[in-house]
């Protein structure tokens, strides 16, 4: 078997997420204190107990998903004994998650990590006024075929770009609000089944948050990085990068540019991989793979029973 290990992105928070983890292991624990020191909050606090309101703040659930994501894999390789470089062909992850597969492949720090993605939350978050973007998914039609509907839906005024490619009818697209109600709205002429805004604020992965990509190149050069242990499939790129500068520049372009996650299972499966694990909250990731690819085998891990049934199969 070969195995590539995914970590989720924004959405699938949810309130008391972790505590089982910490509850069953000191080293899990570990992590979310040590996140806590890094942002200087209780963002464990938050996590477990706080509204969900609270927690789904894009600047804090950023973070918070990236913890329980390393909590995972630091309770691998403490309390198992696995590290994910003896074991994985490759890591991904979606859109901030592909900052904790960085993580996970010894690119960053655990405490930078962290840092960063405070600071991408909040630079997302103020890049554009509340109200003025969004970002809709457009259901049973390809990448390809978007392509007319999000013409349609674009002028000098209004920005409209697929955001995330995430598979065979499965496309979100991000930008102005005034667009994105225009493609949901017409997007039954172009051949969708299903059209549905999401509930977000940030028109994520358009040209709108150009301000957010300017302030994380500023941002990554106050950090440490090195050579990643793991080849990292970049989500602009879909293919697997290994150099720590071209994975920074990578992560620049992501702000503004396409998460091509359907291109990135293929080059996963192209190159040999049977296994896609994902590590950490929900199962969204797992999901997506399963619709798209029969032969490819998916599971999610996020809680103690998960991690133990996943120690005894690697």
């Amino acid at each position: 078997m070969k195995y590539t290990f995914v970590f989720p992105g924004q959405g699938s928070q949810f309130v008391g997420m972790g505590k089982d983890l910490a509850d069953n292991f000191k080293s899990a624990k570990e992590v979310f204190e040590e996140v806590n020191e890094a942002l200087s909050q209780n963002l464990f606090k938050i996590m477990t107990e706080g509204s969900e309101s609270e927690l789904t703040l894009t600047y804090n659930a950023q973070p918070a998903l990236m913890a329980h994501s390393m909590a995972i894999v630091r309770v691998l390789d403490k309390d198992f004994g696995i590290k994910l470089k003896d074991k994985a062909a490759f890591v991904a992850g979606h859109s901030l998650g592909e900052y904790s597969a960085a993580c996970a492949a010894g690119v960053f720090s655990l405490e930078d990590t962290a840092k960063l993605l405070r600071i991408r939350g909040n630079a997302m978050q103020d890049a554009v006024p509340v109200g003025t973007g969004g970002m809709a998914a457009i259901l049973g039609i390809s990448y390809k075929d978007v392509a007319a509907l999000v013409e349609a839906c674009s002028n000098e005024d209004a920005v409209c770009v697929a955001a995330n490619d995430n598979s065979d009818g499965q496309v979100v697209l991000s930008g102005h609000m005034t667009a994105i109600n225009k493609a949901v709205e017409i997007a039954p002429e172009f051949g969708a089944k299903k059209s549905i805004k999401l509930p977000v604020s940030v028109p994520a992965h358009s040209p709108l948050m150009q301000p957010a990509a300017d302030i994380m190149a500023r941002a990554f050069m106050e950090v440490e990085s090195h050579k990643a242990e793991i080849p990292l499939i970049s989500n602009v790129l879909a293919y697997a990068i290994t150099d720590n500068k071209e994975i920074i520049k990578r992560l620049i372009e992501q702000v503004t540019g396409p998460v091509r996650w359907r291109e990135s299972v293929l080059f996963m499966k192209d190159n040999g991989v049977t296994d896609i694990v994902e590590l950490g909250a929900g199962k969204v990731l797992s999901g997506i793979v399963k619709r798209s690819d029969k032969d490819i085998n998916a599971v999610s891990v996020g809680n103690a029973a998960e991690i133990e049934e996943l120690a005894k199969n690697l």
